[in-house]
């Protein structure tokens, strides 16, 4: 949403230059330029607040220009910020105090924290904080090593922060983040009996995705639904395309493996049914393998380690759906994480953890920080924090394409309706299923009995171009192994075991993680 350079020192007086926010060369405040982003700042002669946020509808946007105002008026603007209901970010200055920034409640950018020599910079993409990476951050890299991440102030590198969701950053010479109370969600609750509790529910998750949607002043025409054929984007592309009809573009990259048949089958039904627009921008990763010797991160560029696997891919697809004019993406993200069942995924979940443990090329300090991997995340917020870093992760490739990102299952509409929902409307997603066939759509298109991933792209990739890369590993060294992050004759043996065809998903597949933390630390610590 924003870079920024701050000296608290600096003086007071800021202006608007047309591109940014500055106070007399040793301040910059550099919003992006985007229909849905609005910026205003004002001053109260002593204090400075900036603000950038995403537009609601039904206003203007107002003048980016700082405006003169009263201390009384400053405590308003300030306290309204903060109550702002899609995302967004203050930055509260005063000379010789400590810079404040704030950020909202509903993240659909990450913004990362850096400093050096009295000065805050800070950026959404982390990349532009290579500089500033001081070490490696064992407790997060072995959240990401093991695949299981954590909402956090923490990155792979000690000296690059996050600032999470309603979380304040302090700076007066050392920064401190504050994570906020944590949020409360309501508890399940059983449906009044009565024959029509059925169409209540799926009215209700309807009125949601309309509430979501018209959270920000959206133009169709100028937006691009992500339409993987999955349930959770279908729910929103269906409900979006009869809204607007004829309009919404779509978009989405076709999968290889057993499931793409029924992938391209059931997103042409759901295409045929409703009135979407024209275009359907379809990337296919057939014979396209990640990690190949044209990815960027293979390449030495500086990817973020959040950044996924698929970069290179998404990043075309990204480029195709700008091409077409579009500044918008609706995605599903969120829709998982709406529906969890907590009891029933307890189990699972256990099990996922003790296999992810259970990973022969973890090091010593990886195993040492396996029992830390909870400690000093974030508080409950109104999103999930998978979602939030989901929604985080995927907001850099498309900004760099100048698409801003539309998380509808983000939403306190569908967040709130999803705390409440029974059990069985939770099961499997019935929700959605359900929800889907009120258009009409097939059982095929409603209740996919396939699996639609990239698991079989992955292991390709890995069978294919992982041996190469995790040798260059192991023979020309890598600061994981070296910190006692990897274990050598671990990595050794999964690379053996690559070449001799004995692949195991759940075991294999996160060595996609070794390569691109590896890539990443080398690119941000040279």
């Amino acid at each position: 949403m924003l870079t920024l350079r701050i000296a608290p020192d600096a003086p007071a007086s800021w202006h608007w230059d047309g591109a940014a926010y500055i106070s007399d060369g040793a301040g910059r405040v550099t919003p992006i330029e985007h229909p849905l982003v609005e910026r205003l700042a004002a001053s109260d002669g002593t204090r400075t607040v900036i603000i950038v946020r995403e537009r609601a509808p039904g206003r203007a946007a107002p003048s980016p220009a700082l405006v003169p105002v009263t201390p009384t008026e400053f405590d308003q603007i300030t306290a309204n910020a903060r109550c702002w209901p899609v995302d967004h970010v203050t930055i509260e200055t005063r000379r010789h105090h400590p810079v404040r920034v704030t950020a909202g409640a509903a993240r659909t950018t990450p913004l990362f924290l850096a400093h050096r020599d009295g000065t805050l910079h800070g950026s959404w993409d982390m990349s532009d904080l290579a500089g500033f990476a001081g070490q490696v951050n064992a407790k997060e890299a072995t959240r990401l090593l093991i695949y299981r991440p954590r909402y956090s102030t923490d990155t792979p590198f000690t000296g690059i922060h996050r600032l999470t969701e309603r979380a304040v950053a302090t700076f007066g010479g050392d920064l401190v983040i504050s994570y906020p109370e944590p949020i409360v969600h309501a508890r399940h609750r059983d449906l009044a009996p009565a024959a029509d509790q059925d169409t209540g529910v799926l009215a209700a998750f309807t009125a949601g995705i309309d509430a979501a949607l018209d959270a920000r002043p959206v133009e169709p025409a100028a937006t691009v639904c992500h339409l993987t054929g999955g349930l959770d984007s279908g729910s929103i592309g269906t409900r979006a395309a009869a809204r607007w009809p004829g309009q919404l573009n779509t978009a989405t990259l076709l999968i290889t493996g057993p499931g793409r048949e029924q992938q391209i089958r059931r997103r042409a039904e759901i295409r045929d049914r409703l009135p979407f627009g024209p275009h359907d921008v379809r990337l296919d990763t057939r014979g396209r393998l990640m990690l190949g010797p044209g990815c960027p991160r293979i390449a030495g560029e500086l990817i973020s380690p959040y950044d996924e696997p698929f970069f290179e891919h998404f990043g075309e697809l990204n480029s195709r759906i700008a091409a077409l004019g579009a500044h918008t993406v609706i995605t599903g993200i969120g829709g998982d994480e709406m529906v969890a069942i907590g009891s029933a995924e307890c189990a699972q979940a256990a099990a996922d953890r003790a296999d992810s443990f259970d990973l022969p090329w973890l090091g010593p300090r990886a195993h040492a920080a396996l029992e830390y991997g909870d400690d000093a995340i974030a508080p409950p917020a109104l999103a999930g924090g998978i979602t939030l870093l989901a929604a985080e992760t995927v907001a850099p490739p498309l900004l760099h394409a100048g698409l801003w990102p539309v998380h509808p299952f983000t939403h306190r509409s569908l967040v709130e309706l999803g705390d409440q929902l029974p059990y069985h409307w939770r099961e499997l997603k019935a929700l959605q299923r359900r929800h889907l066939a009120t258009f009409g759509l097939s059982a095929d298109a409603c209740n996919p009995s396939e699996r639609e991933s990239f698991a079989e792209l992955v292991q390709e990739s890995l069978t294919v171009n992982g041996p190469g890369l995790l040798r260059r590993i192991l023979d020309g060294g890598s600061p994981l192994i070296e910190s006692g992050l990897l274990d050598a004759d671990g990595l050794k043996g999964a690379v053996d075991e690559l070449e001799d065809g004995l692949y195991r998903e759940s075991h294999h597949s996160k060595l996609v993680e070794v390569i691109t933390l590896d890539r990443a630390v080398k690119a941000f610590l040279p």
